[in-house]
């Protein structure tokens, strides 16, 4: 699948545009404690990708996601 990091892992870029609005506020607070993701919003991401496998699944933001969530700018309402 494109976009599948050295380890396996989807690209940020490939799941956070779809992911919802309660699913952002979520990686945002992770963005701000230790960076690894809830039950819920990996779940989600899974559907997203349609990955079956957890290894695609990012468990934990890296400091290049951190960056890209960093720099989209967007604001969740």
């Amino acid at each position: 699948m494109p976009g599948h990091g050295p380890e396996g892992v989807v690209a940020i870029e490939h799941w956070w545009p779809h992911l919802s609005i309660d699913a952002r506020h979520r990686v945002w607070a992770a963005l701000e404690g230790d960076g690894e993701l809830d039950a819920t919003v990996v779940a989600e991401i899974t559907e997203v990708i349609g990955a079956d496998a957890s290894a695609a699944v990012p468990g934990r933001l890296s400091a290049a996601d951190r960056a890209f969530i960093i720099t989209q700018g967007e604001v969740v309402d």
